[in-house]
């Protein structure tokens, strides 16, 4: 970061009973109010170079003793307060000042208050500042974003001299090619080194924006997105850095239980969120479904409005296959430690409401089916962890929840049979008419060999749900059975087959149909015990 140093004394400001003077043999001879301080200090320096002091104290205070008193004024309107006041005062005695980005604002804007123009003197701080604005801060990217939150927290848009210019340089090197982007910047994702890394990356702006207002990252991100030079996805990573920047996820998985948010940050948190939903990219794939379904937690717990929520359930539902199963896990708004069960069905719907038409092409209809079985395995995962965490969860919510998914997304009932298993280990308190209910939603043809194994000998598991497993795996042994004796037979009658080729037909003699007769006799009987089995 850039700085301009002006002046060459040393500093000569002291404090003494909340009065701020400076050491001197002569006597001070105006008083200059800023709020709570009081400023004692000569008015030979001071009216040399500010305008608004030589208009102020052209007429000079009536003497009661015969000598005159200190000239009194106040100015507590002055921009950026006592700071910015006691930098233009030292530059006016020659004191030495650092000027950066950090005070640049607060700096100019008093000296614009205070007149300190080069009608007043030449080579005054108003010119000098304005150089170091053109030539430096807007030369730089760190420095750019220093001033422009500066100037807004200050005046907000009523500094257009400075917003303006600072935002056309963001935006100028937000748009720059990455082989020009020589300056500084923050990056600090997991795993990135620069030293790793000799090319610059695409996202290299989005950490260092997000430090913006609201106002002034939206009016910059609606430029850059107007320019349409900028992939959709780049616009989606912005944002998602500026929502994990200034919107603290809910989601508590240890179970304590959060402070309640003041109304203040509630109002805040809901304009920011609301201002992020209607920027989201409409293009697929711009944003991933991971961070929309953290919107849609954060909306869900600051009590954003509904058209927000409704938008952000219809995003994520149509992305529902890219998530995990704690991606769904939405706080509710009055006790983040339960989830908020309705939500999560929302988006399962917006999910499943692609699939109410029957694609035309078979690509597009393998990929639609890999979705609704990937989505069935995160769902399963997710009746999981709820079974674990809402011990409040009564049976019929659970098997309302579980019939959710359609009974042809589940290619396997691994994950069904674990969620319920878990919910039965939880709910101790359960009927044996609710445990059957439960479990007439396993189909056990649809377990794997090792979940009927640990199945069959799960002790919460009904007698009626155990005799179909054991039923069930009897039928599978039986046909593994009859195929191996099938297979062992082929191979026999094979052998014996070129063992009477090798020997030739005079060997052979009248036994050349032998093994024929003999591998259909096998056949026949490994069909047989298929068939028995």
């Amino acid at each position: 970061m850039k700085y301009m140093k002006l002046g060459s004394k040393p500093d000569i400001f002291y404090t003494e009973e909340a009065i701020r003077s400076v050491l001197s043999e002569v006597p001070t001879d105006i008083i200059i109010q800023i709020n709570n301080t009081k400023y004692h200090l000569h008015k030979f320096p001071l009216l040399l170079k500010c305008g608004l002091l030589q208009q102020t104290c052209s007429s000079p205070s009536s003497p009661t003793d015969g000598r005159a008193l200190p000239f009194s004024l106040s100015l507590d309107d002055i921009p950026g307060g006592q700071q910015a006041f006691e930098l233009c005062a030292k530059f006016c005695y020659g004191i030495s000042i650092d000027i950066s980005a950090h005070n640049f604002v607060p700096a100019i804007l008093a000296a614009r208050y205070l007149k300190m123009t080069e009608s007043v003197c030449k080579g005054n701080l108003v010119n000098k500042l304005e150089s170091f604005f053109e030539s430096c801060i807007l030369q730089g990217w760190r420095d750019s974003i220093v001033a422009l939150q500066s100037a807004w927290q200050l005046s907000g848009w009523a500094e257009n001299r400075i917003v303006q210019p600072c935002m056309d340089s963001i935006v100028e090197k937000i748009l720059a090619h990455a082989s020009q982007v020589t300056w500084s910047y923050t990056y600090t994702r997991p795993g990135y080194t620069k030293k790793q890394h000799n090319s610059v990356p695409k996202d290299w702006w989005t950490e260092d924006i997000s430090d913006l207002d609201l106002d002034l990252f939206r009016s910059i991100m609606y430029t850059v997105r107007s320019t349409k030079t900028q992939p959709p996805a780049l616009i989606g990573e912005a944002l998602h850095v500026y929502a994990c920047k200034h919107l603290p996820d809910p989601l508590y998985t240890d179970g304590s239980r959060p402070e309640p948010e003041p109304e203040e940050t509630l109002v805040k948190q809901r304009r920011i969120l609301e201002s992020i939903a209607t920027m989201l990219p409409p293009e697929p794939g711009s944003v991933t479904c991971r961070f929309l379904l953290r919107l849609l937690r954060v909306a869900n717990y600051i009590g954003a409005s509904s058209s927000t929520k409704a938008e952000l359930i219809k995003q994520s539902g149509r992305q529902l296959h890219e998530s995990s199963e704690k991606d769904l896990l939405i706080p509710s708004q009055f006790d983040p430690t339960t989830y908020d069960l309705g939500v999560t069905e929302a988006v399962l719907e917006g999910f499943l409401g692609q699939f109410r038409r029957r694609p035309s092409d078979p690509a597009e209809a393998r990929k639609m089916g890999g979705a609704m079985e990937r989505v069935a395995t995160i769902f399963d995962a997710f009746l999981e962890i709820v079974a674990r965490s809402n011990l409040d969860l009564s049976v019929s919510r659970f098997i309302d929840l579980a019939e959710s998914l359609p009974e042809i997304a589940r290619k396997q009932h691994d994950g069904l049979y674990r969620a319920i298993d878990t919910f039965l280990k939880e709910h101790a308190e359960v009927s044996k008419v609710e445990r059957k209910q439960l479990c007439r939603l396993i189909d056990c043809r649809k377990l794997s060999s090792e979940t009927r194994a640990e199945a069959i000998c799960n002790d919460r598991m009904p007698l009626r749900t155990i005799v179909q497993l054991l039923f069930v795996e009897q039928e599978r042994s039986a046909a593994s059975n009859a195929l191996n004796i099938s297979r062992t037979v082929n191979q026999v009658a094979r052998r014996s087959e070129q063992a009477s080729r090798e020997r030739g037909p005079q060997e052979r003699g009248e036994s050349t149909g032998l093994p024929a007769m003999s591998r259909s006799l096998s056949v026949s009987k490994a069909n047989q015990v298929g068939k028995g089995g």
